[in-house]
């Protein structure tokens, strides 16, 4: 049976029916609501039973697919009280949880293929985060094939937190995503050849974004311990990341993969601080960055 034709079945057993009086409206929906709360305790309440009286609790099996039948008839009519479509929000719910929790495929198409050499990135690359002094500062300077690349960096914050390294996150959107406006810049791999990428992907507005993602993700990860015991970014982070590039190139990136290249980035992020600089492999033919060596 399809979620349409159940969500129609259920709803000719409704007992608060659809009512044209306005102070019926708040009723009909309610009632489902706390329908549907109920339903779930009473799932609950055969698991605790079962917890108690393990084999014991032999209708078990039956009483949780009687409580699911329940709980499915409440969804079902809270849909329809809300007038939703359930064959839809079952397609959603399978698409949102694909974009999050979907395998990352390393041979996804990279942003800048069919330009030039000059104007894409290099697949395989080291670069180094060096310290060093910079008009009387102490700061981090990118360096590239020995060549240095952008100015160098300070934390620009009252107190010593790491972020003069914050460029190994820029290069970690590089290995995973195949994206960041900031590197490109810094290597001098705009795609000017098309007027489009070059001042919509690769210009100002989305350096900055790039810059902003940074800068969100980073204090998010201040208040986890830079993401040391868990591999998990929060839900809402991402939906905010997503939003904010939803009109880049790099919006085709699902959820799960900018995961990958947050928790990546910091996994390199946390070993170059702790050596005060470093050399990094970004390998974007397995969508990976490595710490190599201080």
């Amino acid at each position: 049976m399809k979620f349409g034709d159940y969500q129609r079945e259920a709803l000719k057993t409704d007992q608060v029916p659809y009512r044209s009086d306005t102070d019926k409206e708040l009723t009909r929906k309610v009632v489902p609501l706390l329908g549907l709360a109920g339903e779930a305790g009473e799932l609950l309440s055969e698991y605790k039973k079962f917890l108690r009286d393990g084999e014991g609790h032999k209708l078990f099996g039956e009483r949780v697919e009687e409580e699911l039948g329940d709980l499915l008839w409440y969804i079902a009519n809270v849909a329809s009280k809300f007038d939703l479509n359930l064959d839809e929000i079952a397609q959603k719910n399978l698409e949102k949880v694909r974009d999050r929790w979907g395998d990352l495929v390393c041979s996804i198409k990279n942003f800048d293929e069919n330009f030039s050499n000059q104007q894409s990135f290099p697949r395989r690359f080291e670069v180094e985060l060096r310290k060093e002094v910079q008009g009387g500062q102490d700061k981090v300077q990118p360096y590239l094939n020995g060549e240095k690349i952008g100015d160098g960096l300070t934390d620009n914050y009252p107190e010593d937190d790491g972020y003069r390294f914050h460029d190994t996150f820029h290069f970690a959107y590089v290995a995973v995503l195949g994206w960041s406006p900031v590197i490109r810049a810094l290597m001098k791999r705009k795609r000017k050849d098309d007027k489009q990428y070059d001042e919509v992907e690769d210009g100002g507005r989305a350096t900055v974004i790039d810059e902003a993602i940074v800068a969100l993700v980073f204090n998010y990860a201040k208040g986890h311990n830079f993401f040391k015991e868990t591999s998990t970014v929060d839900s809402q982070l991402l939906k905010t990341i997503k939003s904010m590039t939803s009109h880049l190139e790099v919006k085709e990136r699902t959820t799960g993969d900018w995961e990958k290249a947050i928790i990546a980035g910091f996994s390199v992020w946390r070993q170059v601080v702790e050596n005060s600089g470093g050399k990094m492999f970004v390998d974007m033919d397995n969508r990976e960055i490595r710490f190599l060596s201080s």
